[in-house]
């Protein structure tokens, strides 16, 4: 893992587009941005959902929590411009017992041992990829809510995190 975080650091140094991690000065409006998307996402579930978009549900799920460790990341003085690296912070922060959130919980949203797709699994992680990379247009209610209660639990978990002092 301090390997792991080493390579995404010096990518980062670059401050080329989609690279690493790199040090930046608190701003508390960035924090409260990062914020703001994720709920932005999380209501946009139920658009989507209402809309006739539910496949996109699943992306707005994966992005309403992941906005949300970036805010985490940015709180901790860190911008992130790949999200293999943002993953790496957070499980080092994990491992560190800096966030209550578990690695199991993490692996809801990102799995970098994922060996297969299981195609009814009720992970968030499993319900994007199938959504995403599946010619499937439309989640099943039940899936749906699956989906909107799992992201709810995260959302509300992560953001106790967020507004910590």
């Amino acid at each position: 893992m301090a390997d792991k975080l080493k390579e995404c650091f010096k990518s980062g140094e670059k401050g080329e587009r989609h690279k690493g991690l790199r040090k930046i000065k608190f701003d508390g409006n960035l924090v409260q941005g990062y914020l703001k998307k994720a709920i932005h996402n999380f209501n946009a579930m139920e658009d989507f959902n209402k809309g006739g978009y539910s496949d996109w549900s699943a992306s707005a799920s994966f992005y309403c929590l992941y906005h949300c460790l970036l805010a985490i990341l940015a709180k901790n003085g860190i911008e992130s411009r790949n999200q293999t690296c943002t993953f790496a912070f957070i499980e080092k922060m994990i491992e560190d017992k800096k966030l209550s959130l578990t690695k199991e919980e993490l692996t809801e949203i990102f799995d970098k041992d994922v060996k297969e797709n299981l195609m009814h699994s009720d992970r968030i992680l499993d319900i994007r990829e199938n959504m995403q990379y599946s010619i499937k247009t439309e989640l099943e209610q039940k899936e749906f809510n699956i989906l909107k209660q799992r992201t709810k639990v995260l959302l509300d978990k992560l953001r106790i995190e967020i507004e910590k002092e």
